[in-house]
């Protein structure tokens, strides 16, 4: 049983075509997932998600023989990786595309009142967030005096000062 190490290193495809495909995998489900909304209330962000299955997902291909070789995985997560890079900082340095690259923060209480309209479009129903005011110490929701859905998904909670 010889070990071929000249399958193993030598690219299977072109590297181009694997910067291709990963650059139109890793958009095409940012922004799909961007549209979907930001359901996932109190957990990872979408995009810390979404690099850590296209990584996971390249990064078995590469290892399970699905590629010809090591180094078309290789190229794949470096450019997953870089896109990840790119919209994280283009969202910091240029704030005008911010509202496209992440969502903004989404009042869900003002002075102690649900913001339904808010909460229906993200698909938040009154248990996931009385739920998620508990576990900021929040018993009753006239305590709050603003709970917002961050870009992250999880919920801030600024309590009325007891005036």
């Amino acid at each position: 049983m010889d070990i071929q190490w000249e399958n193993i290193i030598k690219f299977s495809m072109s590297p181009i075509e694997i910067v291709i495909r990963g650059t139109l995998t890793y958009w095409f489900i940012f922004i799909l997932l961007r549209l979907a909304g930001r359901r996932d209330v109190g957990s990872l962000g979408i995009a810390d998600l979404l690099v850590v299955v296209l990584i996971a997902d390249a990064a078995q291909n590469a290892m399970a023989g699905e590629y010809k070789a090591v180094p078309d995985g290789m190229v794949l997560i470096a450019t997953i990786v870089f896109w990840s890079f790119v919209v994280d900082r283009v969202a910091f340095a240029f704030p005008i595309v911010r509202p496209f690259l992440m969502p903004p923060k989404l009042c869900l209480v003002k002075d102690g009142q649900l913001q339904r309209r808010a909460m229906r479009r993200e698909s938040i129903t009154s248990d996931e967030l009385a739920s998620e005011l508990r576990q900021k110490g929040v018993e009753d929701i006239s305590e709050v005096r603003r709970a917002y859905l961050e870009p992250d998904g999880s919920v801030s909670v600024i309590k009325n000062t007891g005036e």
